[in-house]
């Protein structure tokens, strides 16, 4: 039987502050290595020697892994838990593996505890953007996921993933289902909001963040969907067919680091199958993966009611929990008693689910109703911050940010102007107590400007007259809960990438009045604008921006605040230029390219690229230097340092971003890799050094045949650094040595 010994430590706090030279403000949001102990309780080896296979990660250390999970407790923990299953008979032990009922209770979907025995079970709420309206309870509605992974800063998600830990325990509940971290293959995904963006790197290092938030407050977060899931429409029953690099190298990373960096408490399994098995009964997922390659040391649950297939063959692949009832898991209490399954392997499953319940002291210190702790005036302006950090200006022709002593009146006009814009009516939904529209927005910033908002679907002649005696006209576009969402609950995956065309005609016909034309993005995904954006003065995306959004849209525009999103995905030119997106066959294939990797690799330039965002001011890089220049088959971290100026005049925010490309790999590769970044905050003038480490393990390969990473391959490796995937000025070159 497979060992669920299971256990993980972050070894660096992604996005950890640091000072430059000059005294810049330096957020350092690279990987660091991480830990394993593998089945047999031996730790993993620092690296694969000479011309063997690693089959585990390279780049632990001689922690024990119980210990990293539970702390100094866990031998305890351990033992508690042995006495408890001792204690239990079988119906018992099989009620704290299903949800109570298919509709939450008391606010939350509950898994039985003990209360005889004082197991405290668990009490579980969405979701990725706040507390879910499940609870009946208003909360603060963060910016959703694709917004937050625009801001490019671990620091500041994982205080939006602490807030989220208080108000879900305000309302009694001590799991929460997110972070959503599956890749955006495909922007017309219908769920690409609730995530971070496209790049395994990026989302892992934000994902982790979050987590190390949620989980400072004892709440259990959920890396979810586990996975390779990202289509909304077939999402029950559709099958996804993935090499074992693509799966490995691409599709996995995030959710490794997850375990392996941040110690999550909860993984969820997909609604989709996977090479020919649904993702809750596959043990090359839960069993061989997750347990034995990574030693996830938490519990797995399913995804909700269409989740489970089954139920021996669920527990002996690796699935703990059913969710949200037991309409497959309650039938273990007869397989058990007719010798379809053994007690000890119930017993196994359920280890980890009360080894979370104690690790997270939810015994000890359960989580209190606190109204009180909702929507404070820290979690709304957290929000706001957060709002004003994911807008990403796109284009700007000189006209922002808007001058107020040079303006008498902006017109405000678009179909998403004056609505309350917030993400889609799936399961993340979060009902706050307000919520502030860009309209309302822009006039509280608007000061002594007049703002006139016209409701008109399309310019009318009068409309004509006002816009162009006007000095600014504010269009506010992009998608709505209508547009896109969670598959069924929702309104699931888009129809296609470009903006509806009442929307196109608008922006064509307010342009053509001749008055500087400012368009505002919203929306949970890339949106296509080569049609129209060389027709307006200035673009911004903001997504769809939480409950003080309004706020953070006058802000940039006025200039109260700078723009320093980046883009967490790549805007195609035209959709014919990404992979095809099949939301309509029951069997599929993900490849090894996607996203700016995928666009790198055909040669076909983006309208924006991935990483790309302007900002009111301007930066120079110089003097990219590497700690090494030739690094052992061994090795596990490079650092790379360049120098960043602020070479306009206005204090402004950087995200540093590094590339390692393998020109001369004999494996196929993309054309470059994101492998590191981090951000710098600096003055007009003044400049910082950024280091920027890089995991030796992001750049080895998956070897299917032998089933394991192989060693570094001995070649050279380019890295570059700049301010997108589209700009890198700065490269230097580092080589592995065959047996170095």
């Amino acid at each position: 039987m497979i060992s669920r010994f299971r256990g993980a430590s972050s070894v660096l706090l992604a996005g950890s502050l640091a000072c430059g030279d000059d005294g810049g403000a330096v957020s350092d949001a690279s990987s660091g290595g991480s830990t394993l102990a593998d089945t047999t309780g031996q730790t993993a080896a620092s690296s694969s020697t000479g011309g063997e296979t690693s089959t585990t990660d390279p780049s632990g250390d001689d922690g024990d892994a119980l210990a990293r999970y539970c702390g100094d407790e866990s031998a305890a923990v351990e033992d508690q838990i042995t006495a408890w299953l001792a204690e239990l008979d079988v119906a018992s032990k099989v009620a704290m593996m299903h949800g109570v009922g298919l509709l939450p209770s008391g606010g939350s979907w509950g898994v039985a505890g003990n209360a005889a025995a004082g197991i405290p079970g668990l009490h579980m709420l969405d979701g990725p953007r706040g507390v879910s309206k499940v609870s009946g309870v208003t909360a603060t509605a963060f910016p959703v996921g694709m917004m937050r992974g625009a801001t490019w800063d671990p620091v500041l998600e994982r205080e939006v993933g602490a807030a989220m830990g208080r108000e879900i325990r305000s309302v009694g509940s001590d799991v929460l289902l997110a972070p959503t971290m599956n890749l955006l293959r495909h922007p017309r995904w219908g769920r690409a909001q609730e995530t971070y963006g496209e790049d395994t790197h990026h989302v892992g290092t934000m994902a982790v963040a979050f987590i190390e938030g949620v989980q400072s407050q004892n709440v259990i977060a959920t890396a979810k969907h586990f996975a390779v899931n990202s289509i909304e429409d077939t999402r029950f029953d559709v099958d996804v067919t993935i090499d074992e690099r693509s799966l490995h190298e691409i599709y996995l990373p995030h959710f490794r680091r997850a375990v392996q960096d941040a110690d999550v408490g909860a993984v969820m399994s997909a609604y989709n199958s996977v090479n020919g098995l649904y993702c809750d009964i596959n043990p090359t997922l839960l069993r061989d993966i997750l347990g034995s390659e990574w030693g996830f040391a938490g519990f797995v649950m399913s995804d909700w009611v269409q989740g489970t297939h089954a139920s021996v063959a669920a527990v002996r692949a690796g699935l703990d929990v059913e969710m949200p009832s037991g309409s497959h898991f309650g039938s273990l209490v007869g397989a058990v008693a007719q010798g379809d399954i053994d007690e000890a392997e119930l017993d196994e499953s359920l280890r980890g689910v009360l080894r979370a319940q104690l690790c997270f002291d939810l015994d000890t210190d359960p989580p209190q109703v606190d109204p009180d702790a909702r929507e404070t005036d820290e979690h709304l302006a957290l929000a706001e911050e957060v709002a004003r950090r994911g807008i990403v200006l796109v284009r700007n022709e000189g006209v922002l940010p808007l001058d107020r002593a040079l303006l008498g009146e902006i017109v405000v006009m678009g179909p998403f102007a004056d609505v309350e814009n917030i993400g889609d009516d799936g399961s993340s939904t979060v009902m706050p107590a307000s919520v502030v529209t860009a309209l309302e927005g822009i006039v509280d910033r608007a000061g002594a400007v007049t703002v006139t908002h016209l409701p008109s679907v399309s310019p009318t002649a009068s409309d004509e007259l006002v816009i162009a005696g006007a000095d600014a006209v504010v269009l506010v576009v992009g998608l709505g809960a209508d547009d896109e969402g969670e598959g069924l609950v929702a309104a699931g995956d888009r129809e296609g990438l470009s903006l509806s065309l009442p929307q196109l005609e608008l922006i064509h016909a307010v342009a053509a009045l001749g008055t500087p034309t400012i368009v505002v993005l919203e929306g949970g995904g890339p949106i296509l604008v080569s049609d129209w954006i060389d027709e307006v003065a200035a673009v911004m995306i903001a997504w769809y921006p939480g409950m003080r959004g309004g706020n953070a849209v006058g802000d940039i525009l006025f200039g109260d605040a700078e723009p320093s999103g980046r883009l967490p995905a790549s805007v195609p030119v035209a959709e014919a230029d990404l992979p095809l997106f099949d939301n309509v066959s029951l069997a599929v294939t993900y490849d090894y390219l996607h996203g700016y990797r995928y666009l790198d690799a055909m040669g076909v330039e983006a309208a924006l690229p991935f990483g790309f965002g302007l900002s009111y001011t301007e930066f120079s890089y110089d003097e990219l230097m590497l700690s090494e220049s030739q690094v052992p088959a061994s090795g596990t971290v490079l650092i790379a340092s360049v120098d960043v100026t602020n070479v306009g005049t206005r204090r402004g925010r950087e995200t540093v971003q590094l590339y390692v490309a393998v020109p001369g790999s004999t494996t196929m590769r993309s054309p470059r890799d994101l492998r590191g970044f981090a951000q710098v905050e600096l003055d007009p003038g003044q400049s910082a050094t950024v280091e920027i480490e890089v995991a030796m393990q992001d750049l080895r390969v998956w070897n299917a045949e032998a089933g394991g990473w192989d060693p570094l391959e001995p070649t050279d490796y380019l890295v570059q650094v700049g301010p997108s995937s589209a700009t890198l000025p700065l490269q230097a070159q580092f080589s592995v040595s065959e047996g170095a």
